[in-house]
């Protein structure tokens, strides 16, 4: 998937069918040359319903279309008793993970979460009655029929947050992608410069009979949360990790960077430190062991214990990965 392809928020409009009219008609027949009334009600407006699909990725898809979802009108009642045929519902097929927001307040409606989910957003417009329900003893011929009711239309802010377990956090060319391409099977794009990482990964970690889907989003960089770089754009998928991994280098300063990168998540949404969270110090090959322990002792004051590892020689990997499958399993 190209980055442009990868398209995780969208705004789009949308509305329910009016609902059909009720009739105002009546028999005639033969016979009865005052038939009664047997005017029918209108159909029901469609409604706007949205659909969990768990083979699509991005909101790319909807950003092709007109971004107009318009359900169809209910059809008028007739004589006869004639009900008008309801109006087709429109479907607007989203990933896992996406959230239906309210444009205009920015609340949260639904969060799409499960695959084969149905959600029905706006419900279209009930059918007016027709006259045939409004006779009575004082009123035999009715000329009265309800009309139906209106849809609704809304402005929707779509959102896709992407659901992984771990969710690796850190600036740029720290060597998320490398742990990932290690760790699971993804694919990664990897150099040795800022920004390699252009859209979120996803990557499935089997270990020890277990598996969990690790994440690594593009990196982010100080001023991250007013918008900065590329970690605003992906912040907001740290909503549904279980885990923060915080990812740093051991070539700078590990320490500092921790503290830089918890304030941009602190500042974006401070709830999200109350995840748990895990720090890995990669690139242990580029230093020695008078390094890894000076390091060490700059964490002690935050009651931290980082795990160090390297994903050129793998030193650590499979102890991060034991750290990692405990953390899922304990959340």
């Amino acid at each position: 998937m190209q980055a442009a392809d990868f398209i995780d928020d969208i705004d789009i409009v949308v509305r329910s069918g009016n609902g059909g009219r009720g009739s105002v008609h009546f028999r005639h027949e033969k016979y009865i040359p005052f038939g009664g009334p047997d005017g029918g009600d209108g159909g029901k407006g469609g409604d706007v319903v949205f659909v969990c699909k768990k083979d699509l990725s991005t909101l790319y898809h909807l950003r092709k279309s007109s971004r107009r979802f318009f359900a169809s009108d209910g059809g008028d009642g007739s004589g006869e008793k004639m009900k008008g045929k309801n109006g087709e519902s429109v479907f607007i097929p989203v990933p896992v993970g996406t959230c239906i927001m309210d444009k205009s307040t920015s609340e949260i409606i639904y969060e799409m979460l499960t695959p084969g989910e149905e959600f029905i957003i706006l419900k279209g417009g009930r059918g007016g009655l027709g006259n045939v329900h409004f006779k009575s003893s004082i009123n035999q011929a009715p000329r009265y029929a309800q009309p139906g009711e209106e849809g609704v239309e809304m402005i929707l802010h779509l959102e896709l947050r992407l659901l992984a377990d771990i969710g690796l956090v850190g600036f740029p060319n720290v060597g998320k992608s490398s742990f990932l391409s290690v760790v699971s099977s993804a694919k990664p794009t990897i150099a040795d410069y800022e920004f390699t990482t252009l859209i979120p990964q996803l990557g499935i970690v089997n270990h020890k009979s277990r598996s969990f889907v690790v994440a690594d989003f593009p990196g982010i960089i100080n001023g991250a949360h007013l918008g900065k770089g590329l970690g605003i754009h992906f912040l907001k998928h740290l909503h549904h990790v279980k885990c923060l991994c915080y990812m740093l280098s051991a070539e700078s300063d590990p320490y500092k960077a921790f503290l830089q990168l918890k304030e941009e998540v602190s500042l974006f949404d401070r709830g999200l430190l109350n995840k748990a969270s895990v720090v890995f110090v990669n690139k242990r090959d580029l230093i020695n062991d008078d390094d890894e322990e000076r390091i060490r002792d700059s964490f002690r004051k935050e009651g931290i214990a980082p795990l160090f590892i390297s994903s050129l020689t793998r030193e650590g990997i499979d102890e991060a990965l034991d750290f990692l499958l405990e953390v899922v399993v304990s959340n």
